[in-house]
């Protein structure tokens, strides 16, 4: 397998872009990331789009990307369409890597775009519903449920796909579990959201850019206990590119600032059981990359991690590796993730601050560690930072993510 190269990176603010279209968001993170690789459009060779909800919402189901891209010039060539929940983003990425590895491209697309927020707030939430066996959602729903034995139900605000996304039951239920085999406190989740807040409030891209205290949050409305709003991902709009290219076609670009990706993993879930938390897919992947990188999690220098809530940022910094399971409220708390720490985590402010478009929040998360590994962050910048991880996960079966893509990057020179 070839060297491949991330020789530019694009993206679009995440936020609620009421008045722009999956097509004007795409056209803008593309007309960004060629500027950014100094290539020009007839460079690209072939490209991965990835979408999750624009045919549920508008009906697009079929050649999403050729639709999208075509307004704004790139056609012809190869354009393949990814849906992989919210891992879309990262599965677009590592099949441009392949392609380029492998040798068949020379200068290939990842692109990602996503209109996600609807007015209709009930048509929307009952979306997430597809990233579940659909056939058995409800019963799945209320097997995680069960896992906690002192599930707070008189604070329950609703129904989760109308009041809800389903996957924030999910999330709170595997933090009740975590709470209760480790003694992980409901404070400690709110310091990882409160740190997320403030390293989003440097990054322009970000759908929030407000610091939260830890009091705020915990004083926030109640999503599923013990999650309250800042502590989940919004619903948002935007887009992300990556153009990644082979060493021979990085040495005809002027003033290229490239990032080498050293690994590039991609799996699915297993039916492990909950109690074996050394299987869990994030474990199993993360150890792949890292044998692949030839380093380990002590290497890493900044990091990110899907963090549809702040329960799963802390539930990552675990099977990543840089901490011990049950340690992963304490690490927070140390201040180790924060600007500044041993070991800082989205310091774009993550899905929940930054947001989380989903065809796009995992390119979302390379533009940041790109930014940070060419040493461009400003006031968020890792000082001294040379290797990064980005870890996107999408979907649930059983007990962990149905799918996840796993990127280890390197600053060169």
């Amino acid at each position: 397998m070839r060297k491949v190269f991330i020789a530019g990176v694009g993206m679009t603010q995440f936020a609620k872009h009421m008045d722009k279209s999956i097509k004007v968001l795409a056209k803008i993170a593309l007309e960004r990331v060629i500027a950014d690789a100094g290539v020009k459009l007839s460079d690209v060779e072939a490209a991965w789009f990835s979408n999750s909800g624009w045919g549920f919402s508008y009906g697009q189901d079929c050649i999403r990307g050729q639709v999208a891209l075509k307004p704004a010039g790139l056609e012809g060539i190869p354009i393949t369409n990814v849906e992989n929940a919210c891992a879309g983003g990262s599965t677009g990425l590592h099949h441009a890597w392949l392609g380029v590895a492998s040798g068949l491209y020379e200068c290939a697309l990842a692109i990602g775009a996503e209109k996600g927020y609807l007015e209709d707030k009930e048509k929307m939430f009952k979306g997430f519903w597809s990233g579940f066996d659909v056939e058995n959602a409800m019963e799945h729903i209320k097997m995680l449920q069960a896992v906690s034995e002192k599930i707070k139900l008189a604070d329950d605000p609703g129904v989760a796909g109308k009041d809800r996304s389903a996957f924030m039951d999910i999330y709170s239920a595997f933090c009740r579990w975590h709470m209760e085999k480790y003694g992980t406190t409901q404070k400690q989740v709110a310091i990882i959201a409160s740190k997320d807040h403030f390293h989003s409030s440097m990054n322009p891209y970000a759908q929030f850019q407000k610091k939260m205290s830890v009091e705020e949050i915990l004083a926030a409305r109640l999503v599923s206990w013990p999650l309250t709003v800042p502590m989940c991902a919004p619903i948002g709009d935007g887009a992300a590119a990556v153009i990644v290219c082979s060493e021979d076609f990085l040495k005809r670009l002027k003033n290229a600032r490239p990032v080498k990706i050293l690994t590039s993993v991609l799996g699915s879930g297993t039916n492990r059981p909950l109690e074996a938390e050394a299987q869990d897919i994030a474990v199993r992947l993360s150890r792949k990359a890292y044998n692949i990188a030839g380093v380990g999690p002590e290497d890493i220098n900044v990091a990110e991690v899907h963090d549809a809530s702040s329960f799963g940022e802390l539930h990552q910094t675990e099977a990543m590796g840089f901490c011990k399971f049950g340690e992963g409220g304490h690490y927070a708390e140390s201040g180790a993730t924060t600007l500044g720490g041993k070991m800082p985590v989205n310091t774009s402010g993550g899905l929940i601050s930054r947001g989380h478009p989903i065809g796009a929040s995992g390119i979302g998360q390379i533009f940041e560690l790109v930014t940070q590994l060419r040493h461009e962050a400003g006031d968020r910048q890792v000082k001294n930072c040379r290797l990064a991880l980005a870890e996107n996960g999408g979907g649930n079966l059983g007990f962990e993510d149905a799918a996840m893509g796993i990127h280890i990057l390197e600053r060169v020179g």
